[in-house]
């Protein structure tokens, strides 16, 4: 069978992946023959234009860590959605093949946010978010749409609302009951690291949401289990966005 059009995911490392076998199942499930979806391990961002220029059938990528934010520069075009957080995880070849960047995982991760607040103890609790990446821009844009309350969380303080492990004391933790891990500690194959926080301060009044899909659990939400806190991870907002994806690939603009 001939391909005639061939869509992707673009990142470094792209061990964790589960993108490939979701879409290969959703072509088969809805008969969408002649059509491929492919990885595309990049080692540097610099090469995205040789890798559309060298691929005609090329039609679409998704983009994950850690280019989210850096291949804005190689795009000709930014959909409003990644104008708003800065960051691209969505790329399509335009007919007249401009490059234009969207971000899906605002809508990926508002359908698990909005799942967890149905579930959670109390009615708008103050979120910390763990990350300052691409992804994090993305759930901290949901988090604002829904007039909760947030802190960012990094390696280094740069900024007002960001604290960083080293000063994140106790108390700083007690008035945070949605804890929400947007970096990459934890997934596969490094199943065994751990977000640096006193995890002993959970209750079953906490809610962790974790981004990371593979492994099932990390050890941040299993923290958190200990402690009979709910917890949920990334699975159902890779599915969602997933489709999102999808649905910006086939579209006419």
């Amino acid at each position: 069978m001939n391909i005639k059009k061939c869509y992707g995911l673009v990142g470094y490392p792209l061990t964790h992946s589960f993108s490939p076998k979701y879409f290969e199942e959703k072509f088969k499930n809805e008969n969408i023959s002649d059509v491929s979806y492919e990885l595309f391990l990049l080692e540097n961002i610099n090469s995205l234009p040789f890798l559309f220029k060298n691929n005609k059938n090329l039609q679409g990528v998704n983009v994950t860590i850690p280019y989210k934010e850096a291949v804005i520069p190689f795009l000709d075009e930014l959909d409003e959605s990644a104008k708003k957080v800065g960051a691209v995880n969505v790329i399509k070849r335009l007919e007249d093949n401009r490059l234009k960047g969207y971000n899906s995982d605002i809508f990926g991760f508002e359908q698990t946010l909005n799942d967890a607040l149905l579930h959670f103890p109390v009615q708008k609790p103050a979120a910390l978010i763990f990350g300052t990446g691409g992804a994090s821009k993305a759930v901290a844009a949901c988090l604002e749409s829904k007039n909760i309350d947030f802190m960012y969380v990094s390696r280094q303080k740069t900024e007002k609302n960001n604290y960083s492990y080293e000063n994140l004391e106790i108390n700083i933790l007690k008035k945070y009951l949605l804890w929400i891990n947007t970096t990459p500690i934890g997934m596969y194959p490094n199943e065994n690291e751990c977000l640096p926080i006193f995890y002993d301060v959970i209750t079953n009044q906490n809610y962790l949401l974790d981004l990371i899909y593979n492994p099932e659990q990390t050890m941040f939400l299993r923290e958190g289990l200990k402690r009979n806190a709910k917890i949920k991870n990334g699975l159902q907002m890779l599915y969602a966005q997933a489709e999102k994806a999808w649905k910006i690939w086939q579209s006419k603009c």
